[in-house]
């Protein structure tokens, strides 16, 4: 696996270091903005690279309020994962 992203990214990222980023380590980062802020094109690539599984479980575990909505909505359809609506406040009751 070539660990740069392809360079029709560095608009996804322009408050980053576009050459320290790296697909492995920054995995979430990467999957967020692309998922954010990207087009159809940088969708094919993040599943192509990282897999569907890979991508499912990642959003599993981002807060719902790193996502915009039309793109959550959209991610929860081409990656077919259900992703909550709402962020927990507080603790929980026992």
């Amino acid at each position: 696996m070539d660990n740069k992203l392809p360079n029709y990214f560095r608009p996804l990222f322009w408050s980053y270091d576009f050459s320290l980023i790296d697909p492995q380590q920054h995995q979430k980062t990467i999957m967020v903005n692309t998922i954010n802020y990207g087009n159809l094109h940088h969708w094919k690539w993040l599943k192509q690279y990282y897999g569907k599984q890979a991508i499912q479980t990642t959003l599993e575990k981002v807060a719902t309020t790193e996502l915009h909505p039309r793109s959550k909505t959209l991610a929860q359809t081409l990656f077919q994962i259900n992703l909550p609506n709402h962020v927990s406040r507080g603790f929980a009751r026992s």
